[in-house]
């Protein structure tokens, strides 16, 4: 199977998006609606549709990325040992990242709260016992300990193991005969019916399970996430989607471009304007339109940047062997390291310009330092962080050969 380039760039794109997101709550007004961990002084309100804008879909991308990658390794290996592979580039690096990366996070929110005592040595060891902690302290107090961002990976990995246990039917005749009609879809139904199910969750779900990344009780994330992650395994790499993808590109951007700016107008007539006198029926019909505009922005918004990064990023661009294998110890560094970063500069109140500058350049130098010098050339560490013990890469300037797409995916 030759390997997808696009695939490849895309991932390490919206994984770099998560880093710029991340930096952005560290910014984004009000507050009390964009709870993070620390908050800077310099908080704007402008930030938060930009914000909005990615923050419709980013995570929805990389779930079907990830449901990408089942399709590419299932291509090469059994069922035993996909199941294997998946746990163990998925589950190590979370039980590391619990206890040796995340740690930084707790403790410096604990400290800004005033519920933790100064010391991250003393923090380390009640952290590592499991706590307790004041009522509070940081995002997932009453646990003991917490996953924080790495939330992602057991949510991949409870998503892969069921897709796996539903492989033998899928890939059964009446199996393939269902995929082959869902791989047909064409033109504007591409478009509008993956985002159905989507609207569907949220006005059955939402408000019953709000989202908290517990994995317990988090069925309107685990309904919405799991469904993008199927999308991604039936998209794999069947030319005439891609094609279609491609093609619809423009037409995606549009619509993308369309719904979220109608919804903005939307949601400033309701800041500027009492509606409150409107019939009920009529209020409710209205707020579905809105929620309906926000799923279609988000479906929309992920098949352009697919068909987009489909039409121009399917190519061995000499940077993208270095970024793919960089890519997952850079997600689970980013957010302790910008939180570090920002804890040290967020005092010194540096001004709205070159605070945010130097956390971005400290999160991003401090990620790439942590890479190249001590992960990717350790066999111990390279695991830890969801690689291979051996690297595949030689250097940016002189690649490896291009292994299967199955390889790091």
């Amino acid at each position: 199977m030759n390997r997808r380039h696009d695939i490849d760039a895309l991932r390490v794109l919206a994984f770099g998006l998560l880093i710029l997101f991340h930096l952005g709550m560290l910014y984004v007004a009000p507050a009390d609606d964009w709870k993070f961990h620390l908050k800077s002084s310099y908080l704007a309100g402008w930030l938060e549709y930009p914000m909005l804008a990615s923050g419709f879909w980013r995570m929805d991308l990389l779930f079907l990325i990830s449901g990408m990658a089942v399709h590419f390794l299932r291509g090469r290996q059994r069922l035993p040992a996909l199941a294997w592979k998946r746990t163990v580039r998925l589950l190590l690096p979370l039980l590391f990242g619990i206890a040796v990366v995340v740690p930084i996070q707790p403790y410096v929110q604990g400290v800004s709260n005033g519920l933790v005592a100064p010391g991250f040595g003393t923090f380390l060891l009640r952290y590592w016992t499991g706590g307790p902690w004041p009522a509070g302290a940081f995002d997932g107090w009453q646990y003991g300990f917490t996953w924080n961002h790495l939330w992602y990976l057991p949510y991949v990995w409870l998503y892969t193991m069921g897709l796996l246990i539903l492989l033998p039917v899928l890939e059964s005749e009446r199996g393939q005969q269902l995929l082959g009609r869902c791989r047909s879809v064409r033109g504007i139904a591409l478009l509008v019916l993956p985002s159905l199910p989507l609207l569907a969750y949220y006005l059955l779900l939402a408000a019953r399970f709000p989202i908290n990344h517990a994995v317990y009780q988090d069925w309107y994330a685990h309904a919405g996430y799991a469904t993008v992650f199927f999308y991604g395994y039936v998209l794999g790499t069947d030319a005439g989607l891609w094609r279609e993808l491609a093609r619809l590109r423009r037409h995606a951007l549009m619509l993308a471009i369309g719904c979220f700016a109608v919804r903005y107008v939307i949601d400033q007539l309701g800041n500027w304007v009492d509606l409150s006198w409107l019939p009920h029926p009529v209020l409710v019909t209205a707020r579905l339109w809105v929620q309906a505009l926000r799923f279609m922005y988000a479906w929309t918004a992920i098949a352009a940047v697919l068909g987009w990064g489909h039409q121009y990023l399917n190519r061995p661009f000499r940077w993208l062997p270095y970024a793919r294998e960089a890519v997952f110890p850079w997600y689970i560094l980013h957010q302790s390291v910008l939180l570090a970063v920002a804890y040290g500069l967020l005092p010194l109140r540096l001004g709205p310009v070159l605070e945010p500058t130097l956390v971005l350049l400290g999160t991003v130098g401090g990620c790439a330092l942590l890479h190249e010098f001590a992960i990717r050339r350790s066999r111990w560490l390279r695991p830890l962080f969801g690689l291979d013990a051996r690297s595949r890469v030689r250097s940016l300037r002189q690649p490896a050969a291009l292994p299967s797409q199955a390889q790091n995916a």
